[in-house]
């Protein structure tokens, strides 16, 4: 056998790259082949077939196969590592911030890999490119930006977003780093419950760890400002420079919301009192919060859509502060959170497009590429391959919700959330921490029988006199957490998370909680309920009254 009979079946594993109907037909059985598979792993519980434990070990023994194999083969092969795996949609997968995607952003992605085009640059990706451009100006549009002015383009993650937005303060604020390199006398400050990226942000981009400053956050977890202010300022009187101010808009945790108008309020004044030659750039990590930005001309009062009363104010209480992400240099928005598109579709969006000349490189540097074409980001982009895949993803669903779409979406799953804190506080056994909270998630302590609910959570945060009733009742709530995953893992009950450190309390302990992060759509008041009565039944188990 010559290598050309083993290459004409290879060439048969590739989408034909001219028309012929009979192998187009083998590529869409091949596809649908693979999807009856997976639908064959499904039952009634939340997660496709048995979950197994992965062999790591073995895994890291694995050879390349010495031939080749059939895509039938390979397929069923593939098939088989989703074992076992969460279904994000399923109306009893509580778990984290992670949402299931529609169709049109799976046919997205789909077309966008078949087709491979690299939005670098338009050369590579014809009107793909147009994608990003488009989605960029949508969302422009619906958190205040204007488009005419603002730019954008999709990175690895949401930790991409952020660090576009600390590298472009970086540059204002000590001009020339991407030639000479950081300074040492730089900082940047995020809150306690900011995300952690920003610990990575500012290690891989050379400010160090040590340069991040963190900001405690008052009990509706958003920032201090009046701790920032000082410690913004003493900085600044130090001659040292701000880089970047990270403010959260929705935080992992908990759905904290830092107060934006008044951040951009205080850089503002301390740019003029301090005489600064250059203004500290503002980001906003709005990956999760972006989306609630439908609501900011929703009628409230008129409530159109007809939503609890509970849900109304949860969701003016989230305009109240989103409805300020235009105050921001930068944005963090992430599709594949709280936009129900798959993996990885995120965006970060410029407030002035003119920002990303201070990271724009020289064209002699890429001598063989960008010498002609209308679109050409991958002349500034960290990135110099960038898939299409997150744009046409976040595009098709922007094309099938459209803004009352998104309402409705986001409306539910906060209704079904406040459900869910309604009877958690119907419960003489359990208390919501978060109550207050717009989010969609819902963060909770069990407690044994005989605790005095109404008062030990406040008791537990103010007074360290109860430091070892926390220290106990955090373990009870971890053995109630493994008991709800057990039974979750066995086919029974529902899967949420938890969270080792909700936040600390006044003398520096964690507290440990149960956590629900609602985001299917498919969700309703029989599932909320299923999350009430197995922590119940988890109480019953583990109970130490």
């Amino acid at each position: 056998m010559t290598y050309r009979d083993t290459l004409e079946k290879i060439r048969l594993a590739f989408p034909q790259p001219v028309s012929d109907s009979i192998h187009d037909s083998y590529f869409v059985h091949s596809i649908m082949r693979a999807l009856d598979q997976v639908d064959a792993l499904k039952t009634q519980l939340p997660m496709l077939g048995d979950v197994v434990p992965g062999d790591f070990k073995k895994a890291r023994e694995t050879s390349l196969p010495n031939g080749t194999s059939s895509v039938e083969d390979v397929t069923a092969q593939l098939v088989e590592y989703l074992r076992g795996m969460t279904i994000f949609g399923h109306p009893r997968t509580q778990q984290n911030v992670i949402p299931p995607p529609t169709i049109p952003s799976l046919i997205g992605v789909l077309l966008a890999s078949l087709h491979n085009p690299n939005i670098s640059w338009d050369e590579y990706s014809r009107l793909v490119a147009l994608a990003e451009v488009e989605v960029a100006a949508m969302t422009s549009k619906l958190i205040g930006y204007d488009p005419e002015v603002s730019s954008g383009v999709f990175t690895f993650g949401g930790t991409g977003t952020t660090l576009y937005g600390v590298k472009l303060g970086l540059e204002k604020a000590c001009a020339g780093t991407m030639q000479k390199g950081t300074p040492e006398e730089l900082v940047v400050f995020v809150s306690d419950a900011g995300h952690y990226c920003a610990s990575n942000v500012v290690g891989w981009l050379g400010i160090g760890t040590d340069n991040l400053i963190v900001i405690p956050t008052t009990v509706e977890n958003e920032i201090d400002l009046d701790h920032l202010e000082q410690q913004v300022r003493s900085a600044l009187a130090e001659g040292k420079k701000v880089a970047a101010i990270i403010a959260t808009l929705g935080t992992t945790d908990s759905f904290g919301l830092d107060d934006l108008e008044n951040v951009a309020a205080l850089r503002d004044t301390l740019s003029n009192e301090f005489q600064l030659d250059y203004k500290p750039h503002i980001h906003a990590d709005a990956v999760i919060g972006w989306a609630w930005s439908v609501f900011n001309d929703y009628e409230i009062e008129k409530n159109s859509l007809g939503f609890r009363p509970r849900t109304i104010r949860a969701l003016a209480g989230a305009c109240r502060r989103i409805q300020h992400l235009s105050l921001a240099d930068s944005v963090g928005i992430d599709f594949h959170k709280t936009g129900f598109a798959p993996y990885i579709s995120s965006l970060v969006l410029v407030k002035n497009q003119a920002d990303l000349e201070l990271v724009t490189r020289q064209p002699g540097q890429m001598p063989y590429l960008y010498h002609f074409g209308d679109y050409r980001p991958g002349m500034f982009t960290l990135e110099t391959s960038r898939a299409g895949t997150g744009p046409l993803a976040a595009l098709a669903n922007f094309r099938l919700f459209g803004e009352e779409g998104l309402r409705v979406i986001l409306g539910h799953i906060v209704e079904m959330t406040q459900l869910l804190r309604e009877h958690l506080e119907g419960q003489e056994g359990t208390t919501v921490l978060n109550r207050d909270n717009f989010g969609t998630v819902t963060i909770f302590r069990a407690y044994p029988t005989g605790v005095d609910t109404f008062s030990i959570k406040r008791q537990e945060f103010e007074d360290e006199a109860y430091r070892d009733s926390l220290l106990s009742h955090n373990n009870y709530n971890r053995e109630i957490y493994e008991y709800v995953h057990s039974e979750a893992m066995a086919g029974r009950g529902v899967v949420i998370s938890i969270t080792d450190c909700y936040r600390r309390t006044s003398y520096g302990e964690p507290i440990v909680a149960l956590k629900s992060y609602i985001l299917s759509p498919f969700v309703d008041e029989d599932d909320v309920k299923s999350v009430v009565s197995k922590v119940l039944e988890a109480r019953g188990k583990v109970d130490w009254g």
